[in-house]
């Protein structure tokens, strides 16, 4: 009876571990074995799942992009990093309402336009002058994305950043090597001195730089950058978390699947398949 018993046991341990071989899943992403056949691919892709990082911000349902900045007072929708500082000088700035706002419209993160295509700096960066420390506003003593964070932690609001890559104010831009370095430094301010970031948002503008030449973005440099600093933070759009919705007006399709063969610049092998939400 107790041998009869022993086997039972021991061929119920053997297909509990066989069913979590069959059930097994891929986080984030999945790469296909070489000259796999669809069939695997099928089997493998739908066993992707996201990050807990990817799934809390799911979650969230709505976060609000403040697009603010040297446009506000240019009316201008793209800036071409020739406006004067002294032009930046709002009257009537006010963080807490912006999220005390947002929160009574039930949105759970936001998102500030800290560098703009036109390069001009929301907080007073030690990497160029073009920036918030050069206006009159608050006596050049100002930072808006540091009163956006105390409105936001006071508020219980998630925090995000939006860091231009093309920068049409920087003399070095064109000059990848230079450029990518000083992009990092600004990059390295945001996820350093401002608390906790929950998401980093980046476009893939690009340009020709003064010297005629296109800018190589180092974007495996600046994931690594906020993998170190900010490590639950999600990457949006060019990063591999979060994906475009496809349209400048925010409309997405009716279906949507949170898996995508197409990979970020970040993803460097074209079989892969992300869980990009």
């Amino acid at each position: 009876m107790k041998k009869a018993l022993l086997l039972a046991c021991l061929h119920l341990c053997l297909l509990q571990a066989a069913a979590q071989e069959k059930e097994h899943y891929h986080v984030k992403q999945v790469e296909f074995p070489q000259n796999a056949p669809m069939e695997q691919k099928v089997e493998m892709a739908a066993r992707l799942v996201p990050t807990t990082q990817q799934y809390e911000w799911q979650k969230l349902e709505l976060t609000a992009f403040l697009h603010f900045g040297i446009n506000t007072f240019t009316n201008r929708e793209w800036g071409d990093g020739k406006e004067a500082p002294a032009l930046f000088n709002p009257t009537g700035f006010d963080a807490e309402q912006w999220v005390k706002s947002l929160k009574e419209g039930g949105f759970k993160m936001a998102i500030i336009t800290a560098k703009h295509h036109d390069g001009f700096c929301l907080w007073p960066t030690a990497t160029t002058a073009h920036s918030v420390a050069s206006s009159p506003w608050k006596e050049g003593k100002g930072d808006v994305v540091k009163e956006l964070r105390a409105a936001c932690d006071k508020y219980g609001m998630k925090f995000g950043v939006y860091l231009s890559p093309w920068d049409r104010n920087a003399p070095c831009y064109g000059d990848s090597p230079r450029y990518n370095e000083f992009f990092i430094r600004q990059l390295t301010e945001l996820l350093t001195n401002y608390g906790e970031v929950h998401e980093v948002w980046f476009d893939g503008a690009c340009a020709e730089g003064p010297n005629g030449k296109k800018q190589e973005y180092d974007w495996e440099a600046y994931m690594k950058v906020i993998n170190t600093l900010q490590p639950k933070a999600v990457a949006a759009i060019m990063g591999d978390d979060i994906r475009w919705v496809g349209n400048e007006a925010g409309v997405g399709r009716e279906t949507e699947w949170s898996s995508t063969v197409l990979p970020p610049s970040t993803a460097t092998d074209s079989e892969k398949v992300l869980a990009r939400l």
